[in-house]
């Protein structure tokens, strides 16, 4: 055979399989696509609100896919799977707490673990996310938020670094940028949009992370 005629084609790589579990990143992916089409005037805030909620509640990557099919993917097939915004290449990795709100309301507050991410979603409803007594298991944490008519609040301490990329469509998105004097204070980044809601991180005066290890050692002497 004459192999300059009939040269060898070159190997395609197998597609992911449709049945494979769905991670965290999958679902960022698919989120972010459907946020530039509402963007771009491609989806009504109805048709994003729905698939939107169809991402978080998917659980293989076959279920992904149907919702972006009609969708051109922004920036070409180089776009990262997760992408937190600007202050972070990849975000934290493991999985991902999803706080939802559809016409109801959902609250993480108190003495609790904050994981590496956070997703929050509310559609005429409200979200709120009180990290004022919070325990911090890394340094860095992002809380991914969508408000469609409906709203995310976010309550930090005044001595960690807080920052934030987001959008407001006819809609409010404001984030209190905080940078602590401590290069080892936690740091949490906000990342969102709302489209006829509300967005808004803040710090809550007089509260502050306090070091329960060092006060314990203290106590025991």
């Amino acid at each position: 055979m004459d192999l300059e005629k009939h040269p060898q084609q070159p190997s395609v790589a197998p597609a992911e399989p449709a049945g494979i579990r769905a991670s965290d990143a999958d679902r960022d992916r698919i989120a972010d696509i459907l946020r530039e089409a509402l963007a771009e005037g491609r989806l009504t805030a109805e048709e994003h609100a729905e698939r939107v909620d169809a991402v978080y509640r998917a659980k293989t990557v076959g279920e992904l896919e149907p919702l972006v099919r009609d969708l051109p993917t922004p920036g070409g097939a180089a776009r990262s799977a997760a992408t937190p915004g600007a202050h972070g290449a990849q975000g934290p990795a493991g999985p991902a707490e999803n706080l939802v709100a559809v016409f109801s309301s959902s609250t993480r507050k108190g003495r609790w673990r904050v994981g590496g991410r956070t997703n929050a979603f509310a559609l005429f409803g409200s979200v709120e996310i009180d990290l004022t007594e919070a325990l911090f298991g890394q340094r860095l944490t992002v809380i991914n938020a969508t408000a469609i008519f409906g709203s995310v609040e976010i309550k930090v301490p005044e001595n960690i670094s807080l920052r934030g990329s987001g959008t407001g469509v006819f809609g409010n998105f404001e984030v209190a940028t905080l940078e602590s004097a401590d290069p080892e204070a936690p740091v949490v980044v906000v990342n969102g949009y709302s489209v006829f809601g509300s967005v808004e991180a803040k710090p809550k005066r007089g509260k502050f992370i306090a070091d329960l290890q060092e006060r314990l050692r203290k106590y025991l002497g």
